[in-house]
């Protein structure tokens, strides 16, 4: 390939992965090559970790990429593409000691030897190459891209090219293993670095941060280091730094899989061993290891081939050697690599808590995100900006930034005018991974305005003198709340503390232990706003009263009600010790729930059984209150169930709990209290929200008797609960006089798609069309189960087709939205593309 003289401001880089496009089993050499390295590797300790570290600096090499007239440094492009030009520069001065050939080569695969004409040399030593660099082309076909640094002998170029094209196999690997390592080594890095100038600066925000990076970057955090004295922190969080990457799915979506086939069910039966990673050691060490055994049992006479990890900081590769170069024979090749050739990997960027609202107008405003780690840890990911629209439609894009240590992407918003934006906006991100650009989440926006405060009908007489109080303030503009202050007549400030509770609620705790009853003014001061939204509520005094306590017998614990329950600090029945639990406020009245300190102790309360309950107030006073036992709570355990599909479908549910909504569950239960299951008994099944339930009973003929204690139940949720349930069902029983049994897991009620079939087109770099009603019920779409290729299918989906990943023949992964936890399948047929 021709080399030619170039300005070093022209080309660019990428560090990123290829995947790879072949398909078929590997030839019966390349196994025979992973047996010896699991063969070598059985050996493999802890300390071959170490000795694997990279941490030698190796020579600079300056690399930038060109494509379509446009240039970013190797730090900036996640893969490369066919005519992407290439720069290559060495910093090797004139009066260096040792000569070093530099080869650029590219691959196509494991079982295809590169062309000849795919590798182009230069002597680093010459004029020339030492001042201009050189530049290559990606050629049409190639699927990765190397750098060898080579000691100047005879014949060198030539043996290493041969040694290349004899064995392409090794070389792949070692050009995906590097780039794996080279990914998870940068968000290691960062997470080191930030946690060690945490230290230095401010050690007592380690925790917040570490479990910011932890999310952020992908980290395993030991919770234990959090209970050690803060000075032992830092060094408790940094240790074991072979265990602390996770597997990331981006990462594995931008690293080539080296071919499919008997033998790459090999590859990953050794990768889980704990000589290669697995078990003990982290996916980084796996892939360190990996990529060091390959090079160190691959070598010639002349030759042997040592690894160069590339950590890019803008124009520089940055290279680290795990073992020092020898220029004795064999000498030292150093084998570099560059991104993978590949179609690109967006960042799967999404909202930690895509429902939350956040306030445009608060300082430093953190939008919390996860599921990209490189895109703190690289500069693969530039030029971000949150795009808000504006009344006219357009809107303005205003500049972000992504800090890994604060969790996601810091907006600073005092530059923009909020005049001509709406009170309630959803903004979205947006960037460049490498040369492309995409749209990353959406977030709700409260831009401050004066707003209307109400309190809940509950909370109105809720302020009762003599103690702490709880009341809760609504408004829309709850996520823009700065401070809330509580106002006496006398102009005196109490020191009211307030956060946020759930949207558009704001909770506030009103120190009232040494006040007088009367009304008192609410001031709520939102962010950006310089005069406080106000509010009156009346305080009230309250004397101690004991109503009743209701425990049933076989319960470990009951309620008390009354008012001033937050004096109660003993409770005794019957010789029966219980401790208050919680303190709730409900219809102008107290309710401590109180827990027996030794559950077993419950079962000497029998059925109408009346006491005497002995209460101790915190002041010392002893109350006495008459108590009748309750019923036992009827309950009933799950025997068998089984989930019948009334309609076809594409969609192969894997996990036995779940149950499509046009399905039917029959089910049965064995009464357990009382010992045979009463007629008039009913089954109420509801979702974990309990925003609707359904009852079954005997006489609708939803439940059939087997025997006295065991009945059969059937459910057809469709019918009982409409199109828009889902989730997690529970049951439990009730009683003929309403009472109600403990909540029980059923079964995971999911909407399922329908779908018709998949249209591909010829070329297997290019996205299949998936066709269908009701998409948006499909939380993603994945060719593999190990959801390394993966489309997410955003919320609102409205279209009859979605891109879809190639399927593996006629088979694809999904994850519905209505339980994205289980994987499942889809058997479609797979049509040309019109």
């Amino acid at each position: 390939m021709p080399i030619e003289k170039t300005n070093r401001n022209v080309l660019h880089r990428s560090a990123g992965r290829k995947t790879s496009r072949e398909a078929g089993s590997r030839v019966a050499g390349l196994i025979r090559c992973f047996l010896f390295i699991a063969i070598l590797l059985v050996g493999f300790s802890a300390a071959d970790a170490d000795t694997a570290s990279f941490d030698l600096e190796g020579p600079r090499v300056e690399v930038k990429i060109t494509r379509a007239g446009r240039p970013l440094p190797v730090g900036a492009v996640p893969n490369l593409q066919p005519d992407d030009a290439i720069w290559i520069h060495t910093d090797f001065d004139k009066n260096h000691g040792a000569h070093y050939l530099l080869v650029a080569a590219f691959l196509r695969g494991s079982t295809n030897p590169p062309p000849e004409n795919w590798f182009t040399k230069a002597e680093t030593w010459s004029k020339d190459v030492r001042e201009e660099g050189i530049v290559v082309h990606v050629p049409k076909d190639a699927q990765q891209a190397l750098l060898f640094l080579a000691p100047e002998t005879g014949g060198d170029f030539n043996t290493l090219r041969s040694a290349v094209r004899g064995r392409p196999g090794i070389f792949v690997r070692a050009s995906q293993d590097l780039n794996q390592v080279s990914l998870y080594r940068s968000r290691l890095d960062k997470y080191l670095t930030i946690i060690r100038q945490t230290n230095d600066t401010d050690p007592k925000a380690l925790k917040e941060r570490s479990l910011w990076l932890a999310r952020t970057l992908g980290i395993r955090v030991d919770p234990a280091c959090f209970e050690k004295p803060v000075d032992q922190q830092e060094v408790c969080l940094t240790q074991k730094t072979d265990q602390l990457v996770l597997n990331d799915g981006h990462s594995e979506s931008m690293i080539a899989a080296l071919t499919s086939g008997p033998s790459s069910d090999l590859i990953g039966a050794v990768s889980v061993t704990p000589a290669m990673g697995g078990g003990m050691y982290s996916a980084y060490v796996g892939a360190v290891v990996d990529v060091a055994r390959i090079m160190s049992n691959f070598r010639t006479a002349e030759y042997q081939y040592i690894p160069a990890l590339a950590l890019p900081q803008e124009e520089e590769l940055n290279l680290h050697l795990n073992t020092p170069p020898s220029f004795n024979n064999p000498k030292s090749v150093l084998v570099i690599a560059l991104p993978a050739v590949e179609a690109v990997q967006l960042p799967p960027l999404r909202a930690v808590n895509p429902d939350e609202v956040f306030c445009l107008q608060k300082p430093s405003l953190v939008l919390a995100v996860e599921g990209a780690p490189l895109i703190f840890s690289t500069d693969i990911a530039h030029d971000f900006a949150l795009h808000i629209p504006d009344k006219t439609g357009q809107g303005v894009d205003l500049p972000i930034v992504a800090d890994a240590a604060k969790g996601g992407f810091v907006v600073d918003a005092r530059a923009i005018p909020t005049d001509g934006l709406g009170e309630d906006v959803n903004a979205t991100i947006r960037g460049r991974w490498g040369f492309e650009t995409f749209d990353g989440p959406s977030f709700h926006l409260r831009v401050a305005h004066t707003a209307d405060w109400t309190i809940p009908s509950a909370d109105r007489s809720a302020l009762i003198v003599g103690r702490n109080d709880l009341l809760h303030l609504d408004s829309p503009a709850a996520a823009c709340v700065d401070r809330i202050s509580i106002i006496e007549p006398n102009g005196k400030n109490l020191a009211a503390t307030s956060k946020l509770a759930k949207t558009g609620e704001m909770e506030v705790e009103v120190p009232l232990k040494d006040q007088a009853p009367g009304e008192v003014k609410i001031e709520v001061k939102q962010f950006g706003l310089e005069k406080p939204d106000q509010v009156s509520v009346s305080t009230y005094a309250e004397a101690a009263h004991l109503d009743h306590f209701t425990i049933n017998a076989g319960d470990p614990q009951g309620i008390l009600k009354g008012t001033r329950l937050d004096q109660v600090q003993t409770f005794e029945l019957n010789g029966i010790h219980f401790m208050p639990a919680k303190l709730s406020r409900t219809a102008e009245q107290d309710e401590l729930r109180l827990a027996a300190a030794q559950a077993a102790a419950v079962t000497s309360l029998q059925p109408d059984e009346k006491l005497l309950a002995h209460v101790g107030l915190k002041d010392g006073r002893t109350l006495d209150l008459q108590t009748t036992v309750e019923a036992p709570r009827p309950k009933v355990s799950l025997i068998s169930k089984n989930v019948q599909t009334v309609a076809p479908s594409a969609v192969k549910l894997q996990n036995q709990d779940e149950l499509p909504q046009g399905g039917r569950l029959s089910f049965f239960l064995k009464s357990e209290v009382p010992d045979k299951f009463p007629r008039n008994e009913k089954i109420e099944i509801a979702p974990a929200d309990e925003s609707n339930s359904v009852s079954l009973s005997v006489a609708d003929g939803s439940l059939v008797m087997q025997d006295s204690q065991t009945v059969l139940a059937t459910l057809e949720p469709l019918k009982s609960f409409g199109a828009s349930t889902f989730g997690p069902l529970r049951f439990r029983a009730v009683d003929a006089e309403g009472g109600k049994g403990d909540w029980l897991p059923l079964a995971t009620l999911v909407r399922v798609p329908s779908l018709k079939d998949i249209h591909c087109p010829d070329s297997p770099d290019q996205q299949c069309r998936l066709a269908g009603a009701s998409l948006f019920l499909i939380d993603s779409v994945a060719s593999d189960p190990q959801w390394a290729h993966t489309v997410p299918v955003p919320a609102g989906y409205v279209d009859s087709t979605l891109k879809v990943p190639r399927p593996n023949g006629t088979l694809l992964y999904v994850k519905l939205r209505d339980d994205p936890a289980t994987v499942n399948t889809i058997i479609l047929p797979v049509l040309p593309q019109d």
